[in-house]
């Protein structure tokens, strides 16, 4: 019988009631495929009071609930003890406790693992969250393995694009996870490479395998876009958070290059931080202009933009997978990106590549690109990774 298998959930906790990003759907993802599975499978979430420990009933409520297939219920009496925090996660806090296998303090972690779980279950990390020495030892302590997927170490090689106060913890959430984890799960190989370069140096690395992130089709509705939204001439779009590491500026930078004969450009997203220079640029903008900024679409909205678009841009200085790029040839679009290793990895042919320290190639392409209809060979049509050959990847050896 396959040992027990304990999936963190505490990044889906915390972000409940938020658009998920590309991390959420990773854990999602998990979620999903430990549910499904006919293994045993559990969910460790850390909350304002200790840890909460679900079974697969429990992990199933709170999918639902996450999905927004059922209501969240109404906040108890102990989500309001800690002050400060948003409505949404007050009332998955409840949730999870009305329906958890087993609750503890913080001290009694191990204790509560051991008397559910036994020996040789596996804890499985893929959020970046709750990875501190307490879960790792506590999991270690009760006889169980320890799991982590990297997503990247974007953080310790351009410190320059994160919030303040957020490279020392995450270096040191890292170098906790070199010491602490049984085998590393890294989404590409050239984030395994960078990971390794930036720990190395730190002592020994534990074993290690890449597994590409799976992908679901995405699913495009044009009656979901906001009325009035669609262009009436070739268009582009760019997706991501408005961070400086997404590199909006440089797509600004063209776009008044091109001047009055610039096509429309469609820039998608929340603003991030560090990026006041940008969102004054954003702002200035003029309504009836190219460029327009938009936020809080549904998933079948945004596809449905990007496969009516000339083609996705995606100038990003950095990236540990690149799944917007992925969708976009998903739905039959067109990728310029910049030329970073990850994207040769993960688009292969699919994608059109070029520096962008050279605009040159970037003006003339997106001029190309506005004058000429794709045309999709499907004989020819990428194929994304999928999550039934990752999950074959990640389980096979992991017991």
């Amino acid at each position: 019988m396959t040992p027990p298998r304990l999936l963190d959930l505490t990044r889906s906790l915390r972000r409940a009631g938020r658009m998920a990003t590309g991390v959420d759907r990773v854990e999602r993802a998990y979620l999903d495929h430990f549910i499904a599975d006919e293994v045993p499978a559990y969910g460790l979430m850390r909350t304002s009071l200790g840890y909460v420990l679900l079974d697969k009933t429990g992990l199933r409520g709170f999918r639902g609930a996450l999905m927004g297939l059922r209501e969240w219920p109404v906040p108890d009496r102990l989500s309001k003890v800690s002050r400060g925090r948003n409505k949404a996660l007050t009332q998955a806090e409840t949730e999870i406790r009305q329906t958890s296998l087993a609750r503890s303090l913080p001290i009694g972690l191990r204790r509560m693992l051991a008397a559910n779980l036994g020996s040789g279950f596996t804890y499985y990390n893929v959020g970046h969250s709750n990875l501190t020495q307490r879960v790792m030892r506590s999991t270690k302590a009760a006889g169980g393995r320890v799991e982590v997927l990297i997503h990247d170490v974007i953080p310790l090689e351009f410190p320059e694009y994160q919030r303040p106060g957020t490279v020392k913890p995450f270096a040191d959430k890292l170098d906790r996870v070199r010491r602490y984890a049984d085998r590393i799960i890294y989404n590409s190989e050239d984030t395994r490479v960078r990971t390794q370069a930036v720990l190395q140096a730190q002592g020994p690395m534990p074993p290690s395998i890449v597994a590409h992130l799976g992908t679901i089709d995405p699913v495009a509705d044009v009656s979901a876009l906001p009325e009035g939204l669609l262009p009436n001439r070739p268009y582009f779009v760019t997706v991501g958070t408005i961070e400086p590491r997404k590199n909006h500026a440089f797509l600004l930078d063209l776009w008044d290059e091109m001047g009055a004969d610039a096509p429309p450009l469609l820039i998608c997203g929340s603003r991030g931080w560090n990026n006041e220079t940008v969102f004054a640029r954003l702002d200035a903008l003029p309504p009836d202009g190219p460029v327009q900024e938009i936020s809080g679409l549904t998933d079948p909205a945004l596809n449905a933009l990007i496969k009516g678009s000339a083609g996705l841009l995606f100038p990003s200085h950095a990236e540990g997978f690149g799944l917007p790029p992925v969708e976009a040839l998903m739905l039959g679009t067109r990728v310029l990106c910049n030329d970073l290793r990850v994207l040769h990895e993960i688009l292969r042919e699919y994608g059109t590549f070029s520096p962008v320290f050279d605009k040159e190639t970037w003006l003339n392409t997106i001029k190309c690109w506005e004058n000429t209809p794709p045309n999709i060979d499907e004989k020819q049509k990428f194929v994304a990774p999928d999550w039934s050959t990752h999950f074959k990847t990640v389980l096979r050896l992991s017991c």
